[in-house]
This record gives C-alpha cells, structure tokens and sequence, in this order.
C-alpha cells in the first residue's frame, strides 16, 4: 500500500501544478492577455509623447515669435494684412 501512495501523491501534485498553470492567476492565458494590454498601453504611449512633444514644439514656437501666430490667425481664421486680397484655387 505504501508503494502505491507516492505515485499517486505525486500525481496529485503534477495535477495542481499544471493546473495552476493553465488556470490560476500566474496562467499562461493571463500571461498572454496581460502582455496584450501592455503592448496597447506601449503604443497608446508612444502617440501621446508624440503629440506632447509637438505641442511643445509649438509652444516654444508660440514663445519666440510673432511667425508663428501669424500663421495659425491666417490659416485657422483666414484673418488678412491690410491691403491683401485673397485668393483660393480649387484642384480640378
């Protein structure tokens, strides 16, 4: 009897561990999953550094002179020179 307990022990540990690797918290499904999330959240990083640093650029820009300004007023608010007149082409 006693020769047929450890085997059977031991298998009942093999049982839980592998388990416990497909079904606990540490599970290569979760392992995965959690990896997925981590590449999204690397990306969505990656395009919100991006974006800050073209703010800052514009920022700085903004900051060191008048060029800047007045491009944004003419091209966000078609605001003109005295005695400009504009002009729109349209592609055909």
């Amino acid at each position: 009897m006693g020769s047929r307990l450890i085997p059977v022990v031991l298998l009942a540990v093999l049982a839980a561990l592998h388990a416990q690797l497909w079904l606990g918290r540490g599970s290569v499904p979760r392992v995965q999953e959690m990896q997925r999330k981590i590449d999204a959240q690397r990306t969505a990083n990656d395009q919100a550094r991006q974006t800050n640093e073209r703010l800052a650029s514009e920022v700085s820009d903004l900051k060191e002179g008048l060029d800047m300004v007045e491009e944004k007023a003419r091209n966000e608010l078609g605001m003109l020179k005295p005695n400009e007149i504009y002009v729109q082409f349209t592609p055909r």
